[in-house]
């Protein structure tokens, strides 16, 4: 989903972006820092990061009670963004125009994974594809981080998606989707809460066994 305008990769990084690098990204970025060498580590460390878990979750590591809470929101934001960003694992604080207001992170993040928890293990409403969506589709609209909310969602809906499976082939999500049309389910999900619309938009496709 990410595709960079022209000319953005080489966009030098603003002062505020500057002052949240960690050292050691700003030593191992070099210098001059621009988008783009940012956008290949941040990348670099996702797949690291993917990998690990999602072999955790094929091996039983990980089950689906273990992942759509709060604290491991958090600690899946810090192990994406945690050598690179001072803000990784950290709620926002401050007003943005999308997600709840900061006072309501916690509250809300805790009380939307448990609802969707209970909904999960008590009914037979969301499917494991349409399951992932709707994890997926409430973090956004709670947008809990200052940045990196994109990649921290996608990838939990990707977890959960893996975790509730039992067919011999296992499927992932395309992310690789028009962005525009993806924006506009997303908004109609803020006001009916309903993600069966976002879920058949976004394909899947077979993991190489």
């Amino acid at each position: 989903m990410t595709a960079f305008t022209p000319g953005y990769g080489e966009t030098p990084v603003s002062d505020d972006e500057m002052q949240a690098l960690l050292a050691d990204a700003r030593t191992a970025l070099g210098s001059p820092i621009n988008k783009a060498a940012i956008f290949d580590l941040e990348q670099e460390l996702q797949n690291e990061v993917t990998e690990q878990l999602l072999t955790q979750v094929l091996v039983d590591e990980l089950a689906l009670q273990d992942l759509p809470h709060d604290g491991f929101v958090r600690e899946l934001h810090e192990r994406l963004y945690g050598d690179i960003w001072t803000w990784a694992g950290r709620f926002r604080k401050r007003e943005l125009n999308i997600g709840v207001a900061p006072e309501q992170i916690a509250v809300d993040l805790r009380n939307a994974l448990d609802s969707i928890q209970y909904r999960w293990n008590t009914t037979q409403d969301w499917t494991p594809r349409e399951l992932g969506i709707a994890v997926h589709a409430e973090l956004v609209r709670i947008h809990p981080f200052t940045d990196g909310n994109g990649r921290t969602t996608r990838l939990l809906a990707d977890l959960v998606f893996a975790a509730t499976q039992d067919d011999e082939t296992l499927h992932g999500y395309d992310w690789n989707i028009d962005k525009a049309h993806y924006i506009t389910l997303l908004r109609q999900y803020d006001v009916n809460r309903d993600s069966s619309a976002l879920a058949a938009f976004i394909p899947v496709f077979p993991f190489p066994e």
